[in-house]
């Protein structure tokens, strides 16, 4: 059995993998065995491995399962305490796992940890995917320590202080096995965004701690499957986050909240369209709506089993504030302001 087993999830990104992967194999191979679960590559991924990775341990699934069930999958191949889910497009730091180890073993309570995710292009800055910790409010929009929106906050140490957070970034998340079986894994229905966020959701709902260590520290590139200006991620953000409001909100807030949200998806469809010219956005909200109410009951008994373990009706890291209106009206645009 394995302490740690880093497990990066590859889809045609061998460019990544020469670039990236040396980073993990120096800094990591001596604390974890690191592998690479290849979702059925053909842009010679393999070959690359197999020729100046002999050590990294793989994974051949049949297809291209996106990132969560393709996750699912290739975890089930794994016997490890500790799984560290990580992009192939991620540079580690020397002495990067240490404290995410060190966290995990002395916090029992403790289902997930980040490290702090900075950006490979602008070294100074947080990075989108996570920045320092993970939260989200009222309505279902994702921020973070370091991030609001698409403003990215300069890294001056001002997050430096391990935090609870409500998600840890699937670019790089430390998760004990036994709790991501324990809460059903990944979503496979997501296949890619948002499933990170629905998992550890769920684990919160269930009493369980998720934290950010920033005293681990790696760079990340970003955007390297789906660029962020694409319909088809529009599209799955839209479906999968609400889908994911759906299924962990609680009963006093679900109607509410969904009703607002027809009115802001609409309102951020019109804005694409009219102020942004983009039509294949516009389009794209369109579709994920339409595609959740279609899907919705398929959740059902997903949403009555997550409500029955519910050990806490409040969150503090699910926010009651519309950060759409601490951003645009209010004008907070960074963490510290938002959160007081």
């Amino acid at each position: 059995m394995d302490k740690v087993a880093i497990v990066i999830l590859n889809w045609n990104g061998a460019d990544m993998l020469r670039q990236y992967l040396p980073t993990v194999m120096d800094y990591s191979g001596g604390e974890a065995s690191v592998y690479v679960a290849d979702n059925a590559s053909t842009d010679g991924s393999l070959d690359l491995l197999r020729e100046s990775f002999p050590s990294c341990r793989l994974i051949l699934l049949d297809r291209n399962w996106g990132f969560a069930d393709g996750y699912n999958k290739a975890l089930k191949q794994i016997d490890a305490e500790y799984y560290l889910l990580l992009n192939s497009d991620i540079e580690v730091t020397p002495g990067w796992l240490t404290p995410l180890v060190e966290l995990m073993d002395a916090n029992p309570d403790v289902a997930a940890c980040q490290p702090k995710l900075l950006s490979l292009n602008d070294r100074d800055r947080f990075e989108y995917a996570g920045a320092c910790g993970g939260f989200l409010d009222r309505y279902g929009y994702p921020f973070c320590r370091g991030r609001v929106f698409d403003r990215l906050e300069r890294d001056e140490g001002q997050y430096d202080s391990r935090a609870d957070i409500l998600w840890a970034t699937g670019a790089a998340l430390m998760i004990r096995s036994s709790d991501y079986w324990e809460a059903g894994g990944l979503d496979g229905r997501f296949f890619a965004h948002s499933e990170e966020i629905d998992l550890c959701w769920r684990l919160r709902i269930k009493g369980r701690r998720i934290l950010c260590e920033p005293q681990s520290k790696v760079y990340h590139l970003g955007g390297g499957t789906l660029p962020k200006a694409n319909p088809r991620k529009t599209f799955l953000n839209f479906r999968n986050n609400l889908t994911m409001l759906y299924k962990c909100l609680p009963d006093k807030e679900l109607r509410h909240v969904m009703m607002v949200r027809w009115w802001l998806d609409y309102l951020a469809a019109a804005e694409m369209l009219i102020l942004k010219h983009n039509m294949q956005d516009c389009l794209a909200i369109f579709r994920a709506r339409k595609a959740y109410k279609n899907w919705r009951k398929d959740f059902e008994e997903d949403r009555r089993q997550i409500q029955a373990c519910r050990m806490a009706a409040d969150i503090p890291q699910h926010t009651g504030f519309s950060l759409l209106w601490q951003y645009y009206v209010k004008r907070h645009r960074c963490f510290s302001e938002i959160m007081g």
